[in-house]
């Protein structure tokens, strides 16, 4: 089974086009080939509860970013091999 090809990738600059994040934009975080799904840095805020731990005694409610559908977002800028950001056409 082949890896899917999608528009956008780790490290890129996106915009959400539609959904209620619509105009916000941000670098990718993360890819979710599996879910056609991808993580946007400071788009969709949901929050995680912790359950006590080492880390948080008390527990906590930490805040961190959600899966947005790949095709709600489009292209801004791509970052090439040689890491200079490149607009997109």
């Amino acid at each position: 089974m082949s890896q899917p090809k999608f528009h956008v990738r780790r490290g890129d600059t996106v915009q959400v086009i539609s959904g209620n994040h619509k105009g916000a934009s941000g670098k990718v975080l993360e890819v979710k080939a599996a879910k056609e799904q991808v993580i946007v840095e400071g788009v969709r805020m949901i929050k995680k509860h912790q359950r006590k731990s080492q880390d948080h005694p008390n527990g906590a409610i930490l805040e961190r970013e959600g899966p947005i559908h790949i095709s709600n977002v489009k292209l801004l800028e791509t970052v090439t091999r040689d890491k200079k950001p490149k607009k997109a056409a």
